[in-house]
């Protein structure tokens, strides 16, 4: 990670950059989420973001940090490939704990509400 900054990656982008990003993650989260969510200690923080970026009352520029940063984690191929087992999703998760740590006041009890629901399913844990 030391050739891409954290604070490059999280840029929130204008209208139709977050549009594309909303995109991408819609089609790419839940397929990444279910290879990633052993290996990832915090999955619960991680869906709310993922409910806090799709609501439409979450500030644009929050949705854009958090749209940033699970794009970045939905892409194939990233600093350190998601392919290497444990160490794959390293650079992932210091994305999305700064992305979480930026905006973390936004994800509402709603989010962490939609979260559980998700998370309590038995076929995504598989």
């Amino acid at each position: 990670m030391d050739d891409v900054k954290i604070g490059e990656i999280l840029l929130p982008g204008d209208e139709k950059t977050q549009k594309k990003q909303e995109e991408k993650v819609r089609s790419r989260f839940w397929p990444t989420f279910k290879k990633a969510a052993r290996q990832i200690p915090f999955s619960r923080d991680l869906v709310a973001a993922y409910y806090c970026a799709m609501d439409r009352e979450t500030p644009f520029r929050v949705r854009g940090i958090l749209l940033a940063a699970l794009g970045y984690f939905v892409l194939p191929i990233d600093v350190i490939p998601d392919v290497l087992a444990v160490v794959g999703f390293t650079d992932d998760i210091a994305v999305l704990t700064t992305a979480i740590a930026l905006i973390n006041r936004h994800i509402k009890e709603r989010h962490y509400e939609a979260a559980d629901t998700v998370l309590g399913d038995e076929e995504l844990r598989a």
